[in-house]
């Protein structure tokens, strides 16, 4: 039985004391933990930004790439061995600036990974400059007279592209993100989970304001009704919704069914001779 000591290492944390991404990393071990996963059995993807830093205060396999670019290397590491659990982890600017064009075809092609956005805002690994998804007006260090172009909504985009689960979670409510996180790994497909994540240094709003409007959808709910989700995302002024918006059965990429069998390209007997033709 999986134990949290066991997704802990000893890599010192350069996060700002009381980072709210404490709380992620938290919900991901005890994710972890309730799905009985091995540390070998993970493969954590991140690219540069503070939420990058994640899988590095985790003991598991991690590839650290390049900005944006979390999302074709997550998908080729599934495909080539879809026994591994995948994870690709990254910040608002990451996934929804610099990596939204990998973003829409990973809705379209379906693999079955699962994407952890922590969403502050902001670009705060560079000190504050405005984000896909800071609010219209907000004036930041970059943008002196207020921020002028439309946000972006990532939830609305994702039910748009028909992704195969939609969530949203707050790292201030840690059992309910952790619950999130859970069910985005288990369930078979592109699972996005996008995470409120005040940012205490350079963030707009502080953990007080988010928790006067973020509420859970009930059990009532139903998150197969698509309609009803697109309204839902809609929700992010006076009261923000958190849960699972959306879900939906397509086929997964690959369809490792038919051209894989759920075995690795290569295992570990051929890999080691390959490996000695290059000694």
């Amino acid at each position: 039985m999986a134990k949290i000591e066991d997704f802990k290492n000893n890599v010192s944390s350069a996060w700002c004391p009381g980072c709210s991404n404490f709380s992620i990393l938290t919900a991901v071990k005890n994710a972890f933990v309730k799905l009985d996963i091995r540390p070998q059995d993970i493969v954590i993807v991140s690219g540069i930004g503070q939420a990058g830093k994640l899988p590095h205060y985790i003991n598991c396999n991690v590839f650290n790439g390049l900005h944006g670019r979390t999302l074709p290397v997550a998908t080729a590491i599934k495909a080539v061995n879809p026994k591994l659990t995948v994870i690709a982890v990254a910040g608002d600017g990451d996934m929804y600036g610099e990596g939204g064009n990998h973003l829409l075809h990973a809705f379209r092609r379906n693999p079955d990974i699962t994407v952890i956005v922590h969403n502050n805002g902001v670009y705060a690994l560079t000190k504050g400059q405005a984000s896909p998804t800071t609010e219209l007006g907000i004036k930041t260090k970059l943008q002196f007279d207020g921020v002028i172009e439309e946000p972006m909504n990532p939830l609305v985009l994702a039910i748009a592209m028909n992704c195969s689960f939609v969530a949203r979670g707050f790292a201030g409510d840690l059992d309910f993100l952790s619950e999130l996180i859970t069910l985005g790994i288990r369930y078979k497909g592109f699972s996005l989970i996008d995470i409120i994540q005040p940012c205490l240094t350079f963030g707009v709003h502080q953990v007080p304001w988010y928790k006067d409007k973020v509420y859970r959808l009930t059990k009532e709910y139903n998150p197969n009704d698509r309609d009803a989700a697109f309204k839902k995302a809609g929700e992010n002024k006076e009261k923000i919704p958190t849960g699972i918006l959306y879900v939906n059965n397509k086929p997964i990429f690959p369809d490792i069914d038919y051209n894989l069998e759920q075995k690795p390209v290569l295992d570990k007997a051929v890999l080691k001779e390959l490996l000695k033709t290059f000694e």
